[in-house]
């Protein structure tokens, strides 16, 4: 079945994962998940959707050399036509946030605001771009917490950092397998500057520092049962980054699918998450 260009430029299985994520930061925040509570869903989809298209907007030649299948580069949309139907996404979901709380509705303003500047000026900075991302994609649960008020963004604090850490490691990843396109478009990437496997050894570092968190007796619900189950998405998310560690080229880390078992393996850690909120 064939995808409409206007939905599978958003990624809308990455942009409906993210509003999903917001829902688990309440659920993680308070135990369970009220009517009221549904509203993150649209929200959190939305701007990342908005997120999502303008960066292929910004993007069109490298995307050309790198994933010349998506909308823009194949000829599917128009970049002029991707850029006004980011501007509406990004606008639907802030003034959804408005029948939220004060504090969520800062956290969605300022998170469009830092959407835009990574995909018109923050990307291109090495490892600035990066950790922007990676904060984004934390955020999502201290957005989601932050609705049932300060407790509830406490409460995520540790699986945001968690996310903010892996991330990081995923991201630099990500950045060692573009090294070519993003060379012809200009892009000056932490590969580009100290080299792939260097990079390896970075996402390596960063991903030993999620482990660390994910140790400590800081977490709400720390306990033998929650350590054993931590302890195999911990060792999961050393996996992926430690067999890239003798990479010297974009393609071995392709063929290694490092990225795609620290995608699972953060998937899995929120799982474990959300499964003791709710014992």
């Amino acid at each position: 079945m064939r995808v409409h260009p206007l939905i599978r430029i958003t990624r809308p299985v990455n942009a409906l994962m993210a509003g999903v994520a917001a829902l688990l930061g309440y659920l993680i925040g308070t135990g369970g998940i009220t009517f009221e509570a549904l509203i993150l869903l649209p929200i959190v989809t939305l701007i990342t959707a908005g997120g999502n298209v303008l960066n292929d907007v910004v993007d069109a030649e490298i995307d050309a050399i790198n994933r010349p299948r998506r909308p823009i580069p194949s000829g599917a949309i128009s970049r002029r036509a991707s850029a006004w139907y980011a501007v509406n996404l990004f606008l639907a979901g802030i003034f959804l946030s408005i029948f939220t709380t004060p504090l969520c509705f800062l956290i969605a303003l300022f998170n469009s605001t830092l959407l835009i500047l990574y995909a018109w000026h923050l990307k291109r900075e090495p490892l600035v771009g990066n950790l922007t991302v990676s904060y984004l994609t934390g955020s999502v649960f201290l957005f989601g917490g932050a609705l049932a008020g300060l407790y509830g963004l406490e409460r995520n604090l540790p699986l945001a950092l968690i996310t903010i850490l892996a991330t990081m490691a995923r991201e630099l990843l990500k950045a060692a397998e573009d090294v070519k396109g993003d060379t012809v478009g200009g892009v000056v990437s932490v590969p580009i500057l100290i080299g792939i496997q260097r990079t390896s050894f970075l996402a390596f570092g960063f991903a030993g520092l999620a482990v660390v968190v994910s140790l400590l007796p800081v977490i709400p619900w720390w306990g033998l049962t929650y350590l054993l189950q931590i302890g195999i998405v911990d060792l999961m998310i050393l996996a992926g980054t430690g067999m890239v560690l003798s990479c010297l080229e974009s393609e071995c880390i392709r063929k290694s699918k490092a990225t795609t078992i620290l995608k699972v393996g953060m998937y899995l850690a929120l799982l474990v998450f959300c499964g003791a909120a709710v014992v």
